[in-house]
């Protein structure tokens, strides 16, 4: 929905050359196939499993394994698309300009991340991480890089026409036991449990769980409530 969403504000009709970076399996690379049938359009992931689970999906576009920090295409684009990937990449003052530098003039440089960094689900993640017998290990885990919004304005403006950033809150409204804890596993938690070993990580767990289920109750329905904020950008190149 946030890909669909950032894709539906992109002022772009007929681009020749668009880029997918952070493509994962290819899941918002065939929402911009969908949208411009007619454009050459590559994906890139620095994920080598993601490149074959996007190259075996059948979606008509090219599929390049590179590291977005050093990546450097060969020619410009109309569109360059980003779902949920800069927050994983540090120092967004020098590389999302750089990034900026591979579109085209008057082309379209458009981009969301996770902007939930200071809800519960984030600080207790960290708090956890610092408090326990593992803080040594953990210090140097790599973290979620997301700046505040005017910041993002301060990066982008100078070299965008025009520039529309706005956030927007998801309630996902979670089933089951552990709900929120599940959600966070496949992603944000990850660098954290991939640091310890089995017996830490299953003590690092019992006290996020606990955590979490204060901050974020399962109700009497069943269901947990979790508000998730995101960050969008979209930015016409001067």
């Amino acid at each position: 929905r946030p890909a669909a969403e950032l894709l539906a504000r992109v002022p772009s009709e007929h681009p020749a050359r668009v880029a997918d970076l952070g493509c994962g399996p290819g899941n918002s690379t065939a929402l911009l196939v969908q949208r411009w049938p007619q454009a050459k359009i590559e994906g890139v992931d620095s994920s080598p499993q993601m490149i074959e689970a996007a190259k075996k999906s059948r979606v008509a576009a090219d599929f390049t394994l590179a590291d977005l920090a050093s990546w450097k295409p060969a020619a410009p684009y109309e569109v360059i698309f980003s779902n949920a990937t800069y927050q994983w990449l540090p120092d967004h003052r020098a590389l999302l300009p750089r990034l900026m530098g591979f579109v085209v003039k008057g082309g379209v440089f458009a981009f969301q991340v996770p902007n939930n960094q200071y809800s519960p689900s984030h600080t207790l993640m960290r708090d956890v991480a610092a408090q326990g017998p593992w803080a040594e290990k953990l210090a140097n885990v790599r973290g979620i890089f997301v700046e505040k919004v005017e910041d993002y304005f301060d990066m982008l403006a100078p070299h965008a026409a025009t520039l529309d950033i706005w956030t927007t809150e998801y309630l996902h409204v979670l089933d089951g036991e552990d709900a929120v804890f599940k959600w966070v596993s496949g992603t944000g938690l990850r660098p954290y449990l991939d640091a310890l070993d089995a017996a830490e990580r299953e003590r690092f767990a019992v006290e996020y769980k606990a955590r979490l289920n204060i901050a974020y109750p399962r109700r009497a329905d069943g269901k947990t409530l979790f508000p998730f904020s995101r960050l969008f950008a979209v930015a016409t190149v001067r």
